[in-house]
């Protein structure tokens, strides 16, 4: 797995030795030719400007052009390169752990009143979406944290995104590419702004004589000036002046609602130039699975409109140019033309334009998703059923490095599990295990496991809980908010599957034991399924009066008066406990 990557990088950095090597030689040729350049021009005025010269000089413009223009393709093939290795790198960084430290966690979509982001690190620091992300523009990011945060995908969908999933990550190369050219288009928080402005098919004018005017009056303009310009007649001076003046009047007096129709489109500087490059590659490329085949269906006119509506932004750019920007409105009444550009293109793509945006965004979610082959041992797609169950095998947490995964066969079909055991033992890391997985199984994504089977789960949980002083909210309180979050799923969601970690800690013993029952068997009644741990054995107990209740648990051992865990899942209620081991070697507890 590293080995790929590691490959990778070499050969580009092959590569780049050769081409830095031919940049540096087209640099000095381009040297050369210029000081050329100038010793034919100084010896041609010196000795007369022959045809001699004039056909030297000419093929020496020629070659300073191509060698220019080769210079540039090689400083762009470099840049290309250089990209692809940081890429690799990032790969190679999410394999030994340092992922960590990226930069991007999808902080603005942590919410602490989801069903489950939190509690089984969807989002923020050290978190899926950070480990993950491959996205680079606005919609990527928006569709792969929907993905993550609200999977809603049936199981024919779900089926075609696996293939999809899994066909993208046969192709690192492939994905490194995308993930380069997708880069250079950038995540621009204005973009739901832009789409709301391309996709308003409003028109500036519905008055086809008042368009027409302002169409032919730049038209006769024009035809004047190069009147004047030939015949020199006063009389066309005149008439000139006129429809000039009258020209910068009708500019004047509409000046402000043809800038508000304009002004959406013009304040957002993100470059459409790059995402017809990635339409054009995604368009080449060949395609076997039915999503990825529709992506390049729905990107099919997209193309040519994004060209279109590229070259109209670079016709209202001209504003930045006062002077020029005076003129242009003067003599060619130059915001109507921008205006009625923009309104047909809105009129010709306006009902299909968020679509295009939508495709790469979901494409690009897909491209993160297909990461995880390539970086975590052990994955495999999902088998989607309808029972309520899961059974995996060797299931593990993907966060979790390669190096010290532990990995856990599972079973469960329609019961509600009370995992025991004693402090660190893997309780807590094992719910999470059976969390994330559970949600990119819903995402259509890998797993991280050699095999798994499941349905179709609304997963939700109470594990990381926290006071909020603001608020007057004690832990415990905060807690039963979540466990009743817990029962309405189980209420409302008929596949909802709930995780509890150590519920009601934050209470006394006894209310904890008889509150904890009393969830236990409100869930039992509303046959919820999923998973609870506890410290509390008597909670075990439960297994002896409700049928669908099992008891499973984690245990330490110790060797040489060390505390050791295999973290491994076993049926039936711990038996072991290492509080007074942990004190004592803290030295809190002597005796």
């Amino acid at each position: 797995m590293h080995d790929k990557f590691a490959s990778l990088i070499a050969k580009h950095n092959s590569e780049l030795q050769t081409y830095n090597s031919s940049f540096n030689i087209m640099g000095y040729a381009k040297l050369s030719v210029v000081a050329i350049l100038g010793l034919a021009i100084y010896l041609a005025f010196r000795n007369n400007l022959t045809l001699g010269y004039i056909i030297l000089l000419t093929v020496i413009c020629i070659m300073t052009v191509v060698l220019w223009v080769y210079h540039s393709k090689l400083s762009r093939k470099i840049a290309y390169i250089k990209g692809l290795i940081t890429i690799y790198n990032r790969q190679i960084s999410r394999i030994n752990g340092q992922w960590v430290n990226f930069n991007d966690i999808g902080a603005e979509f942590i919410d602490s009143n989801h069903a489950y982001a939190c509690d089984l690190d969807i989002v923020g620091k050290k978190s899926l979406f950070q480990f993950l992300n491959t996205t680079h523009t606005w919609h990527g990011r928006q569709s792969f944290a929907n993905d993550l945060l609200h999977p809603l995908y049936e199981k024919p969908e779900l089926e075609r995104r696996q293939a999809a999933i899994a066909e993208l990550s046969q192709d690192v190369e492939f994905s490194g590419k995308m993930q380069y050219h997708l880069s250079k288009i950038g995540v621009d928080p204005s973009m739901s702004s832009f789409i709301k402005c391309i996709t308003n098919n409003t028109v500036l004018t519905k008055n086809k004589v008042y368009k027409s005017l302002l169409t032919v009056i730049p038209i006769l303009t024009l035809t004047f000036i190069i009147g004047i310009l030939i015949f020199q007649q006063r009389q066309l001076y005149i008439i000139g002046a006129a429809i000039t003046v009258v020209q910068f009047i009708v500019w004047a007096c509409g000046a402000s609602k043809v800038r508000d129709y304009l002004s959406p489109v013009s304040k957002l500087p993100y470059k459409l130039g790059m995402y017809s490059k990635v339409i054009n590659i995604l368009s080449g490329q060949t395609f076997a699975s039915e999503n990825l085949i529709k992506t390049q269906h729905d990107l099919k006119e997209a193309k040519e409109a994004i060209d279109n509506l590229s070259k109209i932004i670079n016709k209202i750019d001209i504003q930045h140019n006062i002077i020029l920007y005076f003129l242009a409105n003067t003599f060619l009444l130059w915001d109507y033309y921008c205006a009625f550009l923009l309104q047909e293109w809105k009129l010709k793509y306006a009902h299909e334009a968020e679509n295009w945006f939508l495709a790469i965004g979901e494409f690009e979610s897909m491209l993160s998703l297909s990461n995880l082959p390539n970086i975590c041992n052990n994955t495999t797609l999902p088998t989607v059923h309808e029972t309520r169950s899961i059974k995996a095998k060797d299931i593990g947490h993907p966060l979790l490095s390669n190096m010290i995964r532990v990995n856990n066969d599972f079973h469960f079909t329609n019961n509600i599990l009370i995992v025991s055991g004693s402090n660190m033992s893997g309780k807590t890391t094992f719910l999470r295990t059976i969390g994330i997985n559970t949600v990119l199984a819903q995402t259509g994504g890998f797993v991280c496991a050699t095999d798994m089977t499941t349905a179709i789960l609304n997963v939700v949980t109470s594990m990381r809980l926290a006071d909020d002083l603001s608020e007057g909210v004690s832990t415990f309180y905060a807690e039963l908010k979540r466990i009743k979050l817990v029962i309405n799923h189980a209420e409302s969601k008929p596949n909802a599957i709930f995780l509890i970690d150590e519920i009601f800690r934050g209470t006394n013993s006894v209310d904890r034991l008889a509150g904890a029952k009393a969830v236990i068997s409100k869930l039992d009644s509303l046959n919820a399924i999923g998973l609870l741990s506890t410290h509390d054995l008597e909670l075990c107990e439960l297994e002896n009066t409700h049928k669908r209740i099992k008891n499973y648990s984690f245990s330490e051992h110790y060797k040489a008066d060390k505390l050791l865990f295999d973290y491994k899942l076993k049926p039936g209620k711990s038996n072991t406990a290492n509080a007074k081991y942990l004190m004592r070697m803290l030295g809190i507890y002597t005796m």
